[in-house]
């Protein structure tokens, strides 16, 4: 130990002598070690944290599939259900001493507080009684559920998260005991949840409040899902009783599905044939639940570990150049070396004292990296998530990450020391104290050119892709949406449902829009069930005389519910036939707008689609809606905007079809909830969001407008997690460069003061200035072309690694492929150039007496 310590304190004296050194190698550290860190703070977050819940290891989810947010048919991989299959699924589950249900998806709801003139929309979330206790989760104030609020017959109450009770609510204890108006419902809030807890699921924007599911009725009037019977819409949560094991459950859970499925689901008759045929794929699988349910994990998994991969590779650049300086700092050391060996010091100690060095830089580098990993998580975050209110993912490295930042840093001390350290041992003393050391063939030459072929590899793989990406992301914001951008507004709208007659609705929405076209600025407007990238409402189709629809993603189209004059308002181009007119009202038949997709999808090339009929889910609608119009494909489903766009119809606002079926009518009086007003003004959002709001609030109060956006808005925030990406890999990519620029000149830098005597040499035998920039500038760049060589065809292999990440730009692109490498060449050129212009100053006289 001792010794150990001695070598420490030997490196320090060493490192204060060479402050120029020792930040350069620093600071190169702290930038590779401070990303990964970065990353892998959000990688330990979002993949490996568990939840904040008492006992987290014995919480299992019933069902892994991540479908949202309410699902009719089949899913396959299940990972939620109707009330009544929750209920089969929890009496077949003995293990579980404890179960709870939650709803799928978060929902904004208009929620007032007593005393309050205008509501606020909160993120709200359904839970069976049980919930908070199973999660082991007391209540900061007040108290949580109890089973026994969670009936129909209880009086309403409510749980508010810290959150909202902190920042919304101006921590007031009066809270408690108050009554909360949600969707025009009283429910008494009765305790607030504790400081962390953000629910079952890491998510941005988590609830803000949490209501009995038995209460759901209550809230949601006629478009109740709680005792519909197939409607999917609840994830399942369980903990196993102490000694018991989820061991042989799955097939348990599979067949209590595939029975309720087949015998008691309540599956229209015609769909039957068709839920038997796709039984066999029907699953649920039993998973732990302990860091919660994992849509975060599968939706920003992939770009993690882009990301992951990026900087690990930032920091093997860094390490090279870190034992680049090693490397050319041993040499210059080899007259000391040759010393202490010719005294009796043996290779262990001066492997030891290298290694010490090493070490101590790069804990340095992760010490001040973890400033660069709190900063890079920072960025990040605000990248991914620029429209979320709430993120509860802290940028701070946690102890876990604290521990990884450390042992990475130890390691990447004795791998960039290891070579210099045994090169340290390799010095003859004899050749060392005759001055050897600045012969140009020495040991070590050979391994630091290879380091810097290694850091121009790797920065060629990391510009090209990261060029890619950008490349990608510009594609996807710029392609063609089948709709106009510019001078388009959104606003996002909540409806409560249950307060309105289809009556009322109608009228509403009549007066809603002649309020909106005589706002100041506003040259139009439109109102839509959603607007365009903000959601998605899909049903299967029939065609009549066609065969009847398999249950599968061909069978159904989006669609979504707008006013006249909405479609030409957003410049969507009509191809053939007519638009929306005034005239497609409640007084008319129901008549329907399709897209180019759908024609494709559902009529042969023979058939003429106009005047067609087509109808939703069952046969017995088949001739429900006919076909006016055709327009051009719009990218309206916020999701999947790297793909063609999806089959798609639009319905009149105006209109109302009375439906047989207890399930259409939910979807009919649900579609006329407006939820996406649409105006066409180069008014800012800012200036319009006060006049819309009062506006709305002078119409109903009971409406709550979410957000006020350009359309130009919508679409770059449909792609933060893109964004996010590429503009990271772009950053490192620049690092990379940096890094390895500054490797070019430094072993470039060290060769030319190696060959001091040779350059004064040939200077002395006529070599004028051009031959010896010449000479430097050749031996530098051979390095740089093999790194190229090596680099394009493996950044050619980045590029189909990252295949499903790109849309339009193909693995192979030329242009990042050549920008890659104008890069690497332009930063090596201007690096080896310092050194050669010295090069060229050398005087001969004065080349020729340098020992």
């Amino acid at each position: 130990m001792r010794i150990l310590v001695n070598n420490f304190r030997y490196a320090l004296r060493q490192f204060r002598r060479a402050p120029v050194f020792t930040v350069a190698a620093v600071l190169t550290l702290a930038l590779g070690i401070g990303g990964t860190t970065a990353i892998f703070t959000l990688v330990h977050a979002v993949m490996m944290r568990s939840l904040p819940v008492t006992d987290p290891a014995r919480l299992y989810r019933v069902g892994e599939g991540d479908d949202c947010c309410v699902e009719g048919g089949p899913q396959d991989r299940w990972g939620f259900y109707p009330f009544a299959l929750y209920e089969r699924l929890k009496a077949a589950a003995p293990e579980f001493e404890e179960t709870a249900a939650f709803q799928a998806a978060d929902w904004v709801k208009s929620v007032r507080r007593e005393g309050e003139s205008a509501p606020r929309p909160l993120t709200s979330e359904f839970v069976t009684g049980g919930y908070f206790s199973l999660l082991g989760v007391r209540a900061f104030g007040g108290r949580v559920f109890t089973p026994e609020d969670d009936r129909a017959s209880a009086p309403p109450v409510a749980v508010l998260s810290h959150r909202a009770w902190q920042s919304t609510y101006g921590s007031d204890p009066r809270v408690l005991g108050t009554t909360f108006y949600v969707e025009g419902h009283p429910f008494t809030v009765v305790g607030v949840a504790p400081p962390g807890f953000f629910g079952e699921t890491l998510r941005s924007d988590p609830p803000d409040i949490w209501l009995p599911l038995q209460q759901e009725p209550f809230v949601n009037g006629e478009g109740t899902l709680l005792h519909n019977p197939f409607l999917a819409w609840l994830r399942m949560i369980g903990r196993l009783r102490p000694g018991a094991t989820a061991a042989g459950m799955s097939p348990r859970m599979t067949g209590v599905l595939r029975q309720w499925m087949q015998y008691e689901s309540g599956y229209p008759a015609n769909w039957m044939p068709e839920i038997v045929r796709t039984l066999p794929r029907q699953v649920i699988n039993v998973v732990p639940a302990g860091g919660g349910v994992a849509d975060m994990k599968e939706e920003y998994g992939r770009s993690l570990e882009i990301l992951l991969a990026v900087c690990g590779m930032v920091l093997l650049i860094a390490s090279a150049n870190v034992a680049n300086l090693l490397l050319a700092r041993a040499v210059v050391r080899r007259g000391q070396t040759a010393v202490r060996l010719a005294l009796g010091a043996t290779a262990r100690q001066i492997i030891a004292q290298a290694l010490a060095e090493s070490v101590l830089l790069s804990i340095g580098g992760g010490l001040v990296g973890l400033l660069v990993a709190v900063a890079g998580a920072r960025l990040l975050l605000t990248l991914a998530f620029g429209s979320a209110h709430f993120l509860p993912i802290s940028p701070l490295p946690s102890l876990a990450v604290l521990g990884f930042s450390f042992l990475l840093a130890l390691v990447t001390g004795i791998l960039f020391g290891a070579v210099p350290a045994w090169f340290a041992t390799r010095t003859d003393p004899a050749e060392a104290l005759h001055g050897a050391g600045r012969n140009p063939g020495d040991r070590s030459s050979f391994t630091r050119q290879g380091l810097l072929v290694v850091q121009a590899t790797l920065s060629v793989v990391l510009v090209a892709g990261a060029t890619m990406l950008a490349r990608s992301l510009n594609k996807l914001e710029h392609q063609d949406f089948g709709y106009q951008l510019p001078g388009r507004v959104i606003v996002a709208l909540h409806n409560p449902s249950g307060l309105h007659s289809v009556p009322q609705l109608a009228a509403l929405n009549r007066e809603l829009e002649d309020r909106l076209n005589r706002l100041p600025g506003v040259r139009g407007s439109g109102l839509a069930t959603y607007n365009p990238l903000t959601d998605n409402w899909g049903e299967m189709v029939y065609v009549p005389g066609h065969p009847p629809p398999k249950m599968d993603e061909d069978s159904g189209s989006s669609w979504d519910r707008v006013s006249a004059n909405y479609l030409q308002n957003f410049g969507v181009a009509v191809l053939r036939g007519r638009a929306f007119t005034p005239a497609d009202n409640e007084t008319t038949a129901p008549v329907a707008v399709v897209n180019e997709a759908f024609v494709k999808r559902f009529f042969k090339s023979n058939e003429d689609p106009l005047e067609q009929h087509f109808g939703l889910d069952m046969p017995e609608n088949a001739s429900t809606f006919r076909i006016v119009g055709i327009v051009r494909d719009a990218k309206f489903a916020g999701w999947g905007l790297n793909r063609p766009a999806r089959p798609m119809f639009y319905v009149p606002l105006a209109q109302f079809v009375d439906y047989k079926q207890e399930l259409m009518k939910k979807v009919e009086l649900g579609s006329h909830y407006v939820g996406g007003i649409m105006l066409v003004t180069h008014t800012s959002p800012g200036v319009l969001e006060p006049l819309l709001r009062k506006t709305v609030a002078d119409l109903d109060p009971n409406l709550t407008i979410i957000s006020v956006r350009t359309m130009e808005q919508q679409v770059a925030l449909s792609f933060d997690q893109e964004r996010a990406v590429a503009s990271l890999a772009s950053l490192f990519g620049v690092v990379a460069l940096l890094l390895a620029a500054v490797g070019v000149y430094g072993v470039t830098a060290y060769a030319v003061a190696q060959r001091t005597n040779e350059i004064g040499i040939r200077m002395a035998l006529g070599a004028d200035r051009a031959n010896v920039v010449q000479l430097v500038l050749h031996g530098a760049f051979k390095r740089v072309v093999i790194g190229l060589v090596l680099g394009l065809p493996l950044a050619v292999g980045a590029g189909h690694l990252l295949a499903a990440e790109l849309y339009g730009v193909a693995s192979w692109d030329p242009l990042a492929l050549s920008l890659a490498a104008s890069a690497l060449g332009l930063s090596a050129l201007v690096a080896t150039l310092i050194p050669a212009t010295r090069a060229a100053a050398i005087s001969p006289m004065s080349a020729l007496r340098v020992e």
